[in-house]
Formats: structure tokens, sequence, C-alpha cells
């Protein structure tokens, strides 16, 4: 108990301390990745993180997975921008494994298949408080930003399914195929088996809005569920997460403003910070400061794998009577939101270091960067926006 506290403590004082810092340019992840270290092992060594923080912390990383599959527009994926979004991140793959082979044979301290992954990510999650707070969701420019935020979440998910499961990649492919329309199914039914009258939807629906929180209770019950299969199939949780949240966009397509709330309290409120703040725990400083190299080059590898395609894909974009989608200014904020990787970063390291294929030391190093991106790139970005603004 003495260890949630603490945890619970910086959780609490990250959001007030980011609404302090001029423009809030300090994001709140990185105040509970920071809050982490102070007082985790490398630090004051006050928490440490045993089995019921850690059950706390899976929780988190659901939810944040969760959340992020529930923002999946399928119609909005299906379209050309949709279609240029999947090419984009296909391009990131292709050109971060052809990065890593050639300095992996340099460094074999790395876990080249983990690395390449992270390289890809971009933090969905993270972008969408900054495009509703700046009015560009259902703009051009944040549609853009929104399908290729998707596949930089969903295409690393797969991945790290495939290419980390523990059956190896053919096995976890054929896997990853059965659970997904199994998912799929799922999500079908209570759409086109239950009418709208039906009792059990109908009692669902009554209890929503008292003590039972029926509704909550049953989107949690569906993560751990799916969870649970995800477990039993030797899948990765993350995509049993994000397929829950896929889910419940498809049994809700027109969404729930209630139930988002609710979800949100639930997820933002207690365990996505636990999540973030246990795994700033991990983090070594002293690993990163032994290693400043290491760090740079990381970020400029997200930087190049990343935002490169994606700025290149945004400078060639074109609208239906042959103008430019963008200006190359708007191309280059693009590239800068979707190399913004985070969250899927520490995900993909925690899986590696986990599995014994990445040092707890190289771990660190990526989240650290991970960081950086997040604390760098939206801001610059932003400042670029504001630098047109003026004019």
């Amino acid at each position: 108990m003495e260890s949630l506290f603490w945890i619970v403590l910086v959780a609490a004082i990250a959001p007030v301390v980011a609404a302090a810092v001029p423009r809030r340019l300090v994001p709140e992840v990185v105040l509970l990745l920071a809050g982490g270290i102070l007082i985790g092992p490398f630090g004051f060594d006050v928490a440490t993180v045993d089995a019921p923080i850690d059950l706390l912390n899976e929780l988190g990383l659901g939810m944040l997975f969760l959340l992020a599959g529930y923002e999946i527009e399928v119609d909005e994926l299906r379209g050309r921008g949709g279609r240029r979004a999947l090419g984009t991140w296909l391009t990131c793959l292709v050109l971060a494994f052809a990065t890593v082979a050639v300095l992996g044979s340099a460094d074999e301290r790395h876990a080249e298949v983990a690395v390449a992954i992270a390289l890809t990510s971009t933090a969905l999650g993270t972008l969408l408080p900054i495009l509703k707070d700046m009015d560009l969701m259902g703009t051009r420019f944040g549609r853009t930003v929104v399908n290729h935020g998707t596949f930089g979440e969903l295409g690393p998910v797969v991945a790290m399914a495939i290419l980390l499961g523990v059956n190896g990649p053919e096995r976890s492919a054929i896997t990853l195929a059965i659970f997904v329309g199994a998912a799929i199914l799922v999500g079908a039914v209570p759409t086109r088996l239950y009418p709208r009258a039906s009792i059990v939807p109908g009692l669902v629906r009554a209890g929503a809005e008292t003590t039972a929180q029926t509704t909550v209770r049953f989107t949690v019950l569906l993560l751990v569920a799916l969870s649970a299969l995800a477990v039993v199939f030797e899948l990765d949780t993350i995509l049993a997460a994000f397929a829950a949240g896929f889910i419940l966009r498809r049994v809700l397509p027109g969404g729930d403003e209630r139930l988002e709330t609710k979800l949100d309290g639930l997820a933002f409120g207690f365990l996505v910070p636990i999540f973030f703040v246990t795994s700033g725990m991990g983090i070594d400083p002293g690993a990163i400061a032994a290693e400043p190299l290491v760090l740079v080059t990381f970020v400029a590898l997200i930087l190049l794998v990343r935002g490169g395609p994606v700025l290149v894909a945004t400078l060639r974009q074109r609208e239906p009577d042959g103008t430019k989608s963008f200006d190359t200014r708007d191309s280059v904020r693009i590239s800068l939101w979707a190399s913004t990787g985070l969250p899927l970063i520490v995900a993909v390291t925690a899986v590696a270091v986990d599995a014994g294929e990445m040092s707890p030391e190289t771990g660190s190093i990526l989240v650290a960067g991970g960081a950086i991106t997040v604390l760098v790139l939206p801001m610059t970005a932003t400042l670029l926006r504001r630098e047109v603004t003026r004019r």
C-alpha cells in the first residue's frame, strides 16, 4: 500500500505541474515517467512494483489500448487517406528493418525486431487531445494526422503480436488471424442477433446511469475476457485490448458520450497514470547517461524512419482537382506529430524486456527517446502553427 501511495501521489501531482507550465509545453506523460524515476529503485527507492501494482499496471496498459482501438473509424480507414496511411506505415516498417539490420551488426545488444517496431509507432492517444484543443478534429489536416496515427498504433500492435510472439512468426500469424476473426464475430453479434427491445441490452442500458454502471462493467468484462483469450492463444494482451476497443466501437458505431466520459475517468484518472509511473520506475538514468549517443541516434532514427515517409507522403498528397493538400510547413507538422511515439515505445520495450530479448538498460534508453519525442515534437509542430497564425 505504501508503494501505491507514492505512485498515486505522482499521478495526482503530474497534471497540476503540467498545467502550471506556460503554454502546457511539458506533456503530462513525461512528468509521470519522471515521477516514476524519482520514486523508483533508481531514485529515492520508496516504491516497488509488487504483484498487486503489476496487475494495475497491466490493466492501465489494457485501458490505454482499448481506448485507442475505440477511436478507430473504419470508414475513414477504407478511404484514400486510410490506404495512403497504410502504405506509408508499411514503408516505414521496411525502412526500419533495413536500418536496424545495418546497425545491428555493429551492436548486438539491441533487440532488432523490437527496435524496428518502436521506430514505426505513433502515439495517437497523446495526439488526440492536442488536435481537439486546436479544433482540428474533422478537418483535412486532423483527419490526415489521425489516419497516420491509427496505423502508427495498429500496425505496431499487429507486428508485436506476430514478430514478438512466443510461437514464432508463422504460428503467431495464423493464431492472430483466428483471434481477429473471432473478435470481429463477437463484435457483430450484439448488432445482428439481438433486437433493440431485447431484455438483456435493455437491462444494460437501464443500469448505465445507476450505481450498477452496467456499461462500464461490461466494457471491463470485454477487456478482461479478450485478454484471457489472448493468454490462451499465447498472444500479447495489447492486441486483445485493441480488439476490445474495436469491438466496442462496432457495438456503439455512433459513440456514447456518457460511456466515453466514464471510461476516460477510469482510464486516465486511475489506471493509465499508474502504467506510466510504474514504467518510469523501470528507467535507469545511469544507463541513459552512459550511452548519450545511442539516445540521440534513436531519436534521429524515429524522425528518419517514421517522420521521413510521412513527410514525403503528405507532400505528394493531392486533392481530386489536382491541387496539393498541404504546403511544406503543414507537411512538416504532420510528420512531427506522426513521429511522436512514447506509449507504444513503452509497450514494445516492456514486452521485449520481459521476454528477455532486450536488456533493461537498452529499454531505458528507448523509453527516454520516446519521452523526448513527446516533449519536443508536438511542441515544435505547435510553434510552427503559431508562426503561420501571426502572418
